[in-house]
């Protein structure tokens, strides 16, 4: 049997780097000694002229869910060196390791998806017998669940962020109320942001085409007047050339024809949240706060589904932080009838 994955000690970034301090306690999840700190899933198979699953499954992946699962599958990886083969005991090692660090069930839950992909492309080119493949493929997920991430903004966090972008001096300040507003009043992802054309909007009905997860399409309207403005503010500073929606713009104030990064959409929040004094925030916080403020004002949730470009509805309501608040109200009709005793006179001592 061909090895299906060459192990090496690689490294987790972003949210992982947490998950992969604590596994550094898991007894067996340590790294191997000489492996290079910051290796890649690389060329897994030998010889090399053979397929590799890994890259196979990745690339059949949106850009955004390839970025997550890659970074799941190097998880996975470190988990276990030394190199060993994918099978369905190192599959099982590995949620037992993910599981003894404290990860999420959702957390374990995808990576054991990554893992089934890249075993499925294996058996697709002849490097995994069908046989093993099914054991790998009977892995059940952990069941579970944890407390919903993220915050919705409540709406004077709201008010201070986008005060902070008016202050801010005047084509950065207009660029990052517009994506405020493409974030927190359409809705959109970090990612459905970065890739918007101005071609994409129609000034006639005011709707902007965004392809989401699935390279699905769907329509959002700026319908709220703020949000509007802002978008339109931007738009008188940025021109009618075509290109992207959202660029660069330099200290000097001039901007750059070119397509904002994903990792600047994090930083210009960042950035103005501690303008505004209020704690940090992500992308998908403010995504959030569009879904909340919607059902607060009596959306259906279908229709907010649909804004959203979730497939399923139960996705929508994870985004829908009013519990919160309906717990809090709902805990203050509990009563206890408890007095605190005053303390005993010398008469009652005796």
């Amino acid at each position: 049997m061909k090895k299906l994955i060459h192990i090496t000690n690689v490294s987790e970034p972003g949210g992982g780097a947490k998950l992969s301090r604590r596994l550094a306690l898991v007894p067996g999840a340590g790294d191997s000694a000489g492996a290079r700190p910051r290796a890649e899933i690389a060329a897994l198979f030998a010889p090399s002229s053979d397929p590799d699953p890994a890259a196979l499954y990745l690339a059949g992946l949106q850009p955004s869910g390839r970025r997550s699962m890659r970074s799941r599958l190097r998880l996975a990886a470190r988990l276990l060196a030394p190199r060993r083969r994918l099978s369905f005991e190192a599959v099982t090692i590995i949620l037992f390791r993910l599981r003894e660090a404290g990860a999420a069930p959702a957390s374990v839950n995808a990576v054991l998806s990554a893992l089934k992909g890249v075993a499925r492309c294996a058996w697709h080119v002849g490097l995994l017998s069908a046989e093993e493949y099914q054991r790998i493929n009977d892995v059940r997920g952990v069941r579970g669940s944890r407390l919903p991430r993220g915050r919705a903004l409540t709406g004077e966090e709201l008010r201070s962020l986008l005060s902070a972008c008016e202050r801010a001096p005047r084509a950065a300040g207009s660029r990052d109320a517009c994506l405020v507003a493409l974030l927190a009043g359409a809705g959109l992802r970090r990612a459905e942001v970065v890739a918007l054309d101005l071609s994409h909007y129609c000034r006639r009905d005011h709707s902007l085409r965004v392809r989401g997860k699935g390279d699905k399409e769907r329509l959002v309207y700026f319908e709220d007047g703020g949000s509007r403005r802002a978008l339109h503010a931007w738009l008188r500073a940025r021109g009618d050339s075509p290109g992207p929606l959202l660029c660069p713009v330099t200290r000097r104030g001039e901007i750059v024809p070119r397509r904002l990064s994903a990792q600047a959409v994090y930083n210009t929040l960042w950035k103005r949240a501690r303008e505004a004094g209020i704690s940090r925030l992500s992308p998908h916080d403010l995504r959030r706060t569009f879904a909340t403020s919607l059902l607060e004002e009596g959306a259906d949730i279908r229709s907010v589904q649909e804004l959203l470009g979730h497939t399923s509805v139960d996705t929508t309501a994870i985004y829908d932080r009013r519990g919160e608040a309906a717990k809090r109200k709902t805990s203050a009709l509990a009563r206890l009838p408890y007095r605190r005793r005053t303390p005993p006179t010398g008469d009652d001592q005796g």
